[in-house]
């Protein structure tokens, strides 16, 4: 499997190069090459495997060249045996034909986990075979950094630095990121918003002198690692629903488009898919191109639901680049003008061929815990902010009663106690065993300004397990 970038100017690079590269030499995001494709009786067959042999088979031919198979199986096998449920991912029905696809129960409580677990084993034996180095930098909006600290904490080969905007993440989060110690886990709090924490991350892979020949590694989505380990539990989903005989649709609360991107990689590869609903906040530039091919920069808010709390989203270029037939030079243009501009709109006939596949909606803190009161009335459970704002765009958005709907329960409401407050849910969160200290566990973390240059002066001073680079 070969990978290149969506700006077209970058060398195409096997898995092992692109698990390390994360943003290609042009500011381009890699995808494959070429997809692979399953067939409706391979994907019959899986039916009743376990994830990790359902994972196994939906990526092997991502890593294939590059990881023997045995080795991939044991890592996929230790990765999800870590999940605190037996399912994996298991299915909550709500609704007639409505389910919640709970994506909460690994080590964090959030769906980075099925990506991020997967990826610090991943880099543990390419960099182990490569005897290698390797500092990742990565920004969060809330669930990215925790994820990837615990994803990363037992490499021995990693230094790693989570920068996260200074109090716009809920205390569960920030202490899930704080509170783990280790002389190669580092946490940074930028004052500023998600986007400046992201635009520094892509501006250090943009020039990496900083970091004295060491090399620069990506865990937010536009590592492609993370995308790839995604798509399986679309297919996990929809063969408990009736798949491949029967298509499903899917409600994804998304900010940074990667989630959902996953999904429509898994229809492109072959998993009956109808519909994909962006389900986005008050900050809602996916929404504005769903809804009216208006791709623009505006003020960020901050909301119930601040993992979704991003302006640009990064992603998006993979869906451009097919929608562009897969024009490397085409995009370079359209990001650098985006990026000069703020905004752009794409020919008509590129906007509606996104919309055969998806709709949107964005919802308001109010909408949100609206959606929170009267799914607990009516079923007992309780949704996080972003699980709620993917269940009222599913219920605003269906096309069809018919099709299965499925909502990606992206974390646990016992991350987000103000808006479960907020929305008058009279039931006692609890964290769950293995976190039940944690708001009286020591917190560690270093407050630096919205600057560059301070971050990664910091970078620099305390990468090589404390040791200056």
């Amino acid at each position: 499997m070969r990978y290149i970038s969506t700006r077209g100017q970058a060398p195409a690079l096997n898995f092992e190069d692109v698990l390390l590269a994360g943003l290609a030499s042009d500011g381009g995001l890699y995808v494959p090459e070429n997809l692979p494709r399953f067939t409706q009786e391979e994907i019959a067959s899986w039916a009743g495997l376990p994830y990790h042999e359902l994972a196994f088979r939906v990526m092997r031919p991502f890593v294939e060249g590059s990881i023997a198979d045995a080795d991939f199986k044991k890592i996929l096998e230790e990765t999800y045996g870590e999940f605190a449920h037996a399912a994996v991912a298991p299915l909550r029905q709500l609704n007639s034909n409505e389910w919640v696809l709970e994506l909460f129960h690994g080590p964090t409580l959030a769906f980075k986990d099925f990506a991020l677990q997967l990826l610090g084993r991943l880099l543990d034996h390419v960099l182990a075979k490569r005897n290698e180095r390797v500092v990742i930098i990565g920004a969060t909006s809330g669930d990215t950094g925790s994820a990837a600290i615990e994803g990363c904490r037992r490499c021995d080969n990693v230094d790693i630095f989570i920068l996260h905007p200074h109090q716009r993440v809920s205390e569960v989060q920030r202490r899930q990121m704080t509170t783990i110690f280790g002389d190669n886990i580092h946490n940074i709090a930028i004052e500023g918003n998600f986007d400046d924490c992201q635009e520094m991350v892509k501006a250090s892979f943009a020039d990496q002198s900083f970091l004295k020949g060491t090399r620069l590694v990506a865990v937010n989505s536009i590592n492609w690692a993370r995308i790839m380990a995604q798509i399986v539990y679309y297919f996990h989903a929809a063969l408990q629903l009736g798949g491949p005989a029967r298509s499903v649709a899917f409600s994804v609360p998304t900010g940074n488009f990667g989630d959902i991107f996953a999904g429509y990689l898994a229809r492109n590869m072959g998993l009956p898919v109808s519909q994909l609903i962006v389900a986005t906040n008050r900050n809602d530039i996916l929404h504005r191109f769903m809804s009216g091919n208006q791709y623009v920069k505006e003020t960020l808010h901050a909301t119930l639901s601040p993992s979704m709390d991003i302006m640009v989203s990064s992603n998006f270029e993979r869906l451009l680049f097919d929608l562009h037939g897969r024009n490397g030079g085409a995009i370079a243009e359209l990001m650098a003008n985006f990026k000069q501009g703020g905004g752009f709109s794409v020919e008509q006939d590129r906007w509606t061929e996104a919309r055969k596949l998806f709709d949107s909606l964005a919802v308001s803190d109010e909408q949100t815990c609206e959606t929170i009161a009267e799914v607990f009335a009516a079923t007992g459970e309780v949704l996080d902010p972003h699980t709620a704002i993917g269940v009222k765009a599913a219920r605003e958005c269906r096309r069809s009663l018919d099709t299965p709907m499925v909502v990606l329960g992206t974390a646990h409401p016992v991350k987000f106690p103000e808006a479960v407050e907020k929305a008058g849910v009279g039931k006692a969160l609890e964290l769950p065993a293995h976190l039940s200290d944690l708001f009286s566990r020591e917190e560690r973390c270093t407050v630096l300004a919205n600057d560059l240059k301070a971050v990664q002066g910091f970078v620099s001073q305390h990468g090589n397990r404390g040791k200056p680079l």
